[in-house]
């Protein structure tokens, strides 16, 4: 039991650094670069590509910029549809403070643009009656909805990515945990079968984990793929659906219930056939 917690302590503490690391250069890129503030490439013809492109950074600020624009009627469903699929919050950074799921990253990434734009472009296209508001209005969104507003340079740049580091290591420990606990009861191979088997079934669930607003569900998503706990696919599945605070930010209008929900239920379904066609090629290819 102790060499299982051990072990769990020591995968998250060589994490943290990392974790440090890139949540004080993402405060470096947001104040610096304003890519939060800019909404005018998102109402291009390039923008359900740059949305997607820009989404892919780590961070949901951008998620919760673009449900605002959205809200407002500054840019199109397709735009939207893009930042979402591309957002996967904390699940970049955890890839990179793992050595043995590093390798996954630049196929992870590929598969969320080529989703979200693809999907950004075709929605726009079938909804290209859809008009967007030509009011001059700037938003402002940080990661996760973090206002800065009055803080130091030091609580900004370093106070709260230390403190927002320290949350998702503790996320990181407790799945960590879990899953220790479980190889160390049934077994890698029991565990590596259940998975194979579970190829066409964690989609579906590992894409409702990814609706949940909150940083936590991609944590626990990616870790769950690092620990070997789902397939690369079930994990794409969960991170497409990963759009972070920004649904909340949607619900926040309540006269538009109908809208958001379809916009939900449009997100959850894309994201577990993103997921279910990359088990399937996997499986193909005798890769699981």
């Amino acid at each position: 039991m102790w060499q299982t917690i051990w072990e769990a302590v020591k995968d998250t503490l060589i994490a943290l650094p990392f974790l440090l690391i890139s949540y004080i250069l993402i405060e470096l890129l947001e104040h610096k670069t304003g890519f939060t503030r800019d909404r005018k490439g998102l109402q291009g013809k390039l923008a359900p590509l740059i949305g997607s492109a820009t989404g892919i950074i780590p961070q949901c600020g951008f998620s919760v910029m673009a449900a605002k624009l959205y809200d407002r009627g500054l840019i199109r469903t397709g735009t939207l549809l893009a930042v979402f699929l591309a957002t996967s919050d904390e699940a970049l950074i955890i890839l990179i403070s793992s050595i043995s799921s590093a390798s996954a990253i630049m196929p992870l990434i590929a598969i969320k643009l080529v989703v979200a734009a693809g999907v950004g472009y075709l929605v726009n296209f079938l909804l290209s009656y859809e008009k967007i508001s030509d009011a001059s209005e700037e938003i402002y969104a940080y990661s996760c909805g973090r206002e800065h507003e009055g803080k130091s340079e030091f609580t900004v740049y370093f106070v709260s990515p230390l403190l927002h580091a320290l949350k998702i290591a503790l996320y990181l420990l407790a799945v960590n945990l879990v899953f220790g606990f479980i190889i160390a009861e049934v077994g890698e191979d029991k565990l590596a079968s259940a998975m194979i088997g579970g190829a066409y079934f964690q989609p579906l669930i590992t894409a409702a984990i990814g609706l949940i607003p909150n940083c936590a569900s991609s944590t626990v998503i990616t870790a769950a793929y690092v620990n070997g706990g789902i397939l690369f696919g079930s994990m794409v599945s969960g991170l497409c659906a990963n759009a972070g605070v920004g649904l909340m930010v949607l619900f926040r209008n309540v006269k538009k219930i109908k809208r958001n929900v379809l916009i939900v239920l449009t997100l959850y379904l894309i994201s577990v056939a993103a997921g279910l066609v990359t088990n399937c090629v996997m499986v193909l290819c005798n890769l699981i």
